[in-house]
């Protein structure tokens, strides 16, 4: 268990269809969806670096916009979060066999 991954929410406006996509696609690949442009994803220091990394060769920086939230560690009972609507359950720690 990586002790030092954190809970984040990124979150994105990209202008353009194609970038979108581009990073849609990106972020599958990185946490859980949540809903349009919003995923939560568990982000060691290290991944946080490469992800950043990634999603700037991907966007447009004077047209589209970013935004990575820490809610803190992911070893965290349960992060601060306010819900309202259908309720906001965090992704879990789990491991996968392939």
């Amino acid at each position: 268990m990586n002790t030092d991954e954190h809970l984040y929410m990124i979150l994105y406006d990209v202008r353009h269809p194609k970038r979108w996509r581009r990073l849609y696609k990106l972020m599958q690949g990185q946490g859980e969806w949540v809903q349009l442009s919003v995923f939560q994803c568990l982000i060691s220091p290290m991944r946080k670096a490469q992800l950043l990394g990634r999603i700037e060769e991907v966007i447009d920086q004077l047209e589209d916009h970013v935004l990575l939230m820490d809610l803190g560690p992911a070893s965290r009972e349960r992060p601060s979060v306010l819900s309202l609507g259908k309720p906001f359950q965090a992704v879990k720690r789990q491991v996968t066999i392939i």
